[in-house]
């Protein structure tokens, strides 16, 4: 039988042994019980039992797949989920308090460093279930995973901290749990009608109710959030619209036909981590306690203490790694964390030492100190620095006469970067996954073959110390107008076109933008000679990080929309370029 609100109150309170005082007391309520056998001298029967039963809480689902990027950089090396606060695991506070709701059908949807969620079947004996997808899909598909799990189901976020255990034998009906936010705020933002049901969703907000904490799927909700979500997932464009969607999402498109209520919290009951510093703030003595290498090297390289570290936050990455911003006192920093598979195609011990000529000349004023068999790196951090403008001629001439100063240094490192011989070397690691099955890279690979033998004949371009990831991405502008030029992975020596072509192709130009960024690096217009050879980079340049894009592709670390950009210079311009050399026309003419 279906049960009011005030009927399910006064009945679970029973249950849980705090009604006693309200079965005490005359109410219509507790007549219409009484008179129906569900009560009977203050107490619930075993037919009010039974009745409770629709509303019986079955099972939990524990979201821990992601990678918390934000949660820098404690995340680099453990899930957020199995952080430890006030001496308890995150994840595991949260499956005690479930437990001691009654709730011990427990799921984890595990996806990010997988295995170290393991020990919990055997502690906890939750279930887990593996989303390879965590990089790739948001939690919309960790939900469908699990979409034979959502009956009566909390749907918990591994890292959330409840003071006060939320969790009940028996909840009424769909919720999600909701705390007031004074002032502005990004948060999900709830509007709701007079008997407290959700009727919209604002991303931010001010002085307003946000989504925080727990959810409550009850049965009715379930049933209608996974044929929608079945929709979504089986239907077209799924991968590039909507794999990349919260679940929220998907609720805030449907909710003429999802009905949920929004279930008040005090703001000190439901927290969540969104940064190491908000946790700092609840849990002082965090990072003294927190086994964090990372923390470690800041330690050893800058002399501080634990205590004197804030400010944690992302800085956005670059196609090879993880970088963060830290401060110690007013003084910022940035540390690089390496990304997956570097180890395989960078040598660390030569980018410290070009890190370390770079900053000698001049050229980057960042560089601290780089681990040069780890491959973390400590830098200056410029405030307010923006990049390279591309589109600015100004900025694209003091980029260029840079690189002609790096070039005509005569610094040497012991390491060399040749776009055709590093490409063979990205094509070996890209076979070892099996044969490359693209159309057309045969083909190409043959012509940037006879073009790298007719560029090396050049005479002229003596090797020289260069950075071979000449991108506008890798200089920072201060507010001062100072220039530095960072990331120095690939450097080595090599030709002196090699970071005019780095430039041209990720700045993305056309032949005339392309040309024009030729004339700046010589600070005159080029001779044919010059520009047939720095063409002749830009072709194998694009075919180098083609391949090198196909290897990382490969090792499931894909660079996007890059591969294609990278493929097309070397597609587009390599039969023209071949035709100078092997036609003499280009030079003749």
């Amino acid at each position: 039988m279906a049960l009011t609100r005030k009927e399910f109150d006064l009945l679970s309170s029973l249950v849980v042994g705090s009604g006693k005082a309200m079965a005490s007391q005359e109410s219509p309520e507790l007549d219409g019980l009484c008179s129906l056998g569900l009560v009977s001298d203050g107490a619930i029967t075993e037919l009010g039992r039974k009745a409770l039963e629709p509303y019986r809480v079955e099972n939990a689902v524990i979201m821990a797949a992601g990678l918390s990027s934000r949660f820098v950089p404690i995340s680099y090396w453990r899930p957020k989920g199995l952080t430890r606060v006030r001496g308890e695991v995150l994840v595991e506070r949260q499956i005690r308090q479930l437990h001691e709701a009654g709730i011990t059908n427990i799921t984890v949807v595990v996806g990010y460093r997988a295995d170290e969620f393991t020990y919990l079947a055997d502690k906890y004996g939750v279930r887990l279930v593996k989303n390879d997808l965590y990089a790739e899909r948001n939690n919309n598909w960790t939900l469908w995973l699990v979409r034979d799990q959502l009956r009566n189901t909390y749907i918990c976020s591994s890292d959330d901290y409840f003071t006060e255990n939320p969790f009940e034998k028996y909840v009424y009906r769909a919720y999600y749990s909701a705390v007031y936010m004074e002032g502005p705020t990004d948060e999900w933002c709830l509007g709701v009608d007079e008997d407290d049901r959700i009727t919209s969703v604002t991303v931010g907000g001010r002085d307003e109710w946000a989504m925080l904490g727990h959810v409550y799927y009850d049965r009715a909700f379930s049933n209608t959030f996974v044929r929608i979500l079945e929709g979504v997932v089986n239907g077209a464009g799924y991968e590039e619209k909507y794999a990349g969607e919260l679940w929220e999402t998907i609720f805030m498109r449907n909710l003429d036909r999802l009905s949920m209520d929004m279930r008040r919290y005090p703001a000190n009951e439901v927290l969540e981590f969104d940064s190491v510093d908000e946790l700092v703030d609840f849990d002082p003595g965090f990072l003294e306690s927190a086994g964090c290498p990372a923390l470690d090297n800041i330690q050893a390289v800058l002399g501080c203490k634990r205590s004197q570290l804030h400010d944690f936050r992302p800085i956005k990455n670059g196609l090879t790694n993880l970088t963060f911003h830290f401060a110690v006192g007013a003084n910022e920093y940035a540390y690089r964390h390496p990304g997956v598979g570097t180890e395989k195609f960078i040598n660390r011990t030569a980018e410290k030492d070009a890190d370390s000529v770079a900053h000698e000349l001049g050229i980057d004023s960042t560089f601290i100190y780089e681990d040069a068999e780890k491959g973390w790196k400590i830098s200056h951090f410029v405030p307010n620095a923006r990049n390279v403008d591309p589109l600015n001629q100004g900025e694209v001439a003091r980029a260029m006469a840079l690189a002609r100063t790096l070039h005509e240094s005569d610094a040497k490192i012991d390491a060399k970067f040749d776009f055709y011989e590093d490409g063979l070397g990205y094509e070996r690691l890209l076979k070892a996954h099996g044969d490359i099955d693209v159309p057309g890279y045969g083909e190409l690979r043959d012509k940037v073959t006879r073009l790298n033998g007719c560029c090396s004949a050049d005479e002229g371009f003596s090797t020289c110390f260069c950075h071979n990831d000449y991108l506008p991405l890798n200089f920072l502008i201060g507010e001062d107008g100072s220039m530095s030029v960072i990331d120095w992975e690939f450097a080595g020596m090599g030709d002196p076109g090699n970071d005019t072509a780095t430039f041209i192709i990720c700045s993305q130009y056309n032949e005339e933008q392309a040309n024009a960024a030729i004339d700046a690096y010589f600070g005159r217009e080029a001779t044919r000679e010059e520009r047939r050879h720095f063409w002749a980079r830009v072709v194998l340049g694009g075919w180098c990080w083609y391949v090198w894009a196909l290897e990382k592709e490969a090792e499931g670390a894909g660079v996007g929309e890059w591969l294609d950009i990278y493929k097309s210079y070397a597609a587009m311009y390599v039969d023209k370029v071949l035709s100078w050399y092997e036609g003499n026309d280009y030079l003749a003419a």
